[in-house]
């Protein structure tokens, strides 16, 4: 596939720290590079413009939810045929990507959902309380979206373009991760999971959910599902 129709959308909220490294590597293989500054107040969007990639601008902070929407929207209207998710604090790496697209161009998957404990080196490496934070957040997600998925707030994922038309992103902050898996299911969408690594710094591990955080995208996950 041409990569001209593969679309990397990247939400960002203070990272000046990381993003240009991140560019750096992603610019090496792919062209179409979406940066959606969720009103950041630090230089994350002046650092990306510098490095000549497409950015977004939230005028306001509204979650990572609203940042990649307003990024898929931004793919779908240009005709993606390939939409990524990637995060912006160094933890993925671009290698990934071609194992997350390559199903979807091949074998007639619509999404892939990249799954840090499928890899045995990247489940050593998880934090302990991050490790038993994702296994609560699996349990209650698989409860309602009945997938058989390992991973459920993993940000490196991909759709192809009939897929991110059907799947809605109601939920602006992080219970977006659960919705997303909702919509596979309620959309009877195919998916496979595939192994990637995720690479833990210090300055990602500060920036993840803490306990009490985690609790409140659960609470505000089910809040969802009651109104729909």
């Amino acid at each position: 596939m041409n990569n001209n129709k593969i679309y990397i959308i990247i939400p960002a909220f203070n990272e000046a720290q990381t993003i240009g490294n991140v560019l750096n590597d992603l610019k090496d293989k792919y062209s179409n590079i979406v940066v959606v500054d969720d009103a950041s107040d630090d230089n994350t969007a002046k650092i990306a413009k510098s490095m000549g990639v497409i950015v977004l601008e939230h005028l306001i902070n509204r979650g990572q939810g609203a940042a990649l929407k307003t990024g898929i929207n931004y793919a779908l209207n240009n005709k993606a045929d390939v939409i990524v998710t990637f995060d912006a604090d160094g933890q993925h790496q671009t290698d990934d990507i071609e194992k997350l697209i390559k199903p979807i161009i091949e074998d007639n998957f619509d999404v892939t959902l990249g799954s840090r404990f499928l890899n045995s080196d990247s489940v050593k490496k998880i934090p302990p309380l991050k490790k038993i934070i994702l296994k609560t957040g699996l349990i209650f997600t698989k409860a309602f979206s009945h997938l058989k998925i390992t991973d459920t707030h993993n940000g490196l994922r991909a759709f192809s373009n009939q897929a991110a038309q059907k799947i809605i992103i109601r939920q602006d902050r992080m219970a977006h991760a659960s919705e997303i898996l909702d919509e596979i299911s309620r959309n009877n969408i195919k998916y496979k999971e595939i192994p990637v690594t995720i690479h833990y710094t210090d300055y990602s591990k500060s920036k993840g959910q803490s306990s009490l955080a985690f609790g409140k995208i659960l609470f505000k996950y089910f809040i969802g599902k009651l109104m729909k």
